[in-house]
């Protein structure tokens, strides 16, 4: 058994993709530059699988909260909303087993081909799913207005236009799953 893994992995090509460029150029925004004039080209990224696991969708209008996928998160990522009886997905948290698209009865939960999700604020709203503010199942990505309170409710600002202080930085979370190790 052992054997045959490695010798099927030896000649074997392998599946690192060299996106974006054959060898790792001396300066990406130089790089970057010369494609953009057309001296230069980016490899293609490779191919998604169709059945990769990538970042959940959530259609808002087919969730009848019932909480299944709550209770299957391993990870605690989905946060119930009591007043609107949906859910809100921290995306940064999640480990993409899609549990919780197998356990919804009702389909509202899916996921998609998008995959390329590093930002360096872990609330932003390309990180959070909650059927308003990222991607629907069958919508496009629609990106929150910054200067939006209402669109932007990880971020509070004064008159001046600083963070106000008085207003927490981020929705409530549990901090007992995120202990560093």
């Amino acid at each position: 058994m052992i054997l045959a893994t490695l010798f099927r992995q030896l000649f074997h090509k392998p599946s690192t993709n060299p996106f974006p460029a054959k060898y790792m150029p001396r300066s990406v925004t130089g790089f970057l530059g010369k494609v953009a004039s057309g001296e230069a080209s980016l490899h293609p990224p490779v191919p998604v699988p169709s059945d990769l696991r990538g970042k959940l969708a959530y259609d808002r209008d087919k969730c009848i909260g019932c909480k299944l996928c709550i209770r299957v998160c391993p990870a605690n990522v989905i946060e119930f909303l009591p007043d609107d009886k949906k859910i809100r997905i921290y995306v940064a948290r999640c480990t993409f087993c899609a549990q919780c698209v197998d356990a919804c009865p009702v389909d509202a939960l899916a996921t998609t081909p998008e995959f390329l999700l590093a930002d360096t604020d872990r609330f932003a709203g390309n990180l959070i799913v909650d059927g308003r503010s990222a991607i629907g199942i069958g919508d496009e990505t629609s990106i929150p207005d910054p200067e939006d309170p209402a669109e932007n409710p990880g971020e509070t600002l004064d008159s001046n236009g600083e963070d106000d202080p008085s207003e927490p930085e981020s929705p409530p979370r549990d901090d007992s799953s995120s202990s560093h190790r």
